[in-house]
């Protein structure tokens, strides 16, 4: 079993592609090979793979980084399934996980929501997507700042306060506050909750 995250960036029109498109592609390469594993397409769309374990938190690494870019946002559509196809170009691989994917993209579209879940249990679907509902409520409002703290946290662990204090050239008590205003440490369970949900399918 594996996870599908479709994407598309929101607003991509009113901002400079070169700088957000040029960091995705940073980013999805820290998780593997294009077009195998991901691929951006169609101007303003990507497709990644990954394993289920690392879906939730690769989901907000990628929302915080678009985030940090001016007006600019993203829609996110995890499936859950099988791949029974792996093509060389990820857009052209099959199997559940991309089918849920890519249709619940197209769903987000009209219903005005910025991420969402498919799997083959719709039971869980309704838990993970009312989850989803309510704690992408903050996400979606965070600002550019708290976006490039919590992109830095997702990306690196190990980082202390301080070091982000360095790194952003603020006070360890900014870092601080940033990370309580953003909710990190719920953030944090709601990966674990994630994890433990998904496996159980």
């Amino acid at each position: 079993m594996i996870a599908v995250i479709t994407g598309d960036i929101i607003n991509s029109q009113h901002a400079d592609t070169e700088v957000w498109i040029t960091k995705l592609k940073n980013l999805l390469a820290k998780w593997g090979s294009s077009p195998h594993t991901w691929e951006i397409y169609r101007g303003d769309e990507f497709q990644i793979k990954c394993s289920i374990d690392d879906v939730f938190w690769r989901f907000l690494a990628i929302k915080s980084l678009i985030k940090s870019q001016e007006n600019l946002d993203v829609r996110i559509a995890i499936g859950i399934g099988e791949e029974n196809f792996s093509s060389e170009k990820i857009t052209e691989s099959n199997g559940t996980a991309y089918v849920n994917s890519g249709r619940l993209l197209n769903d987000l579209k009209s219903d005005g929501h910025t991420v969402s879940i498919k799997t083959s249990n719709d039971s869980l679907d309704r838990d993970l997507n009312i989850l989803l509902k309510w704690s992408s409520k903050d996400f979606d409002s965070w600002t550019m700042a708290t976006s490039e703290i919590i992109h830095e946290m997702i990306m690196n662990q190990d980082n202390t306060q301080e070091d982000l204090a360095k790194k952003f050239t603020i006070s360890q008590s900014s870092i601080s506050q940033r990370l309580k205003r953003a909710n990190y440490d719920l953030i944090v369970e709601t990966n674990h909750y994630f994890k433990k949900k998904i496996s159980e399918l």
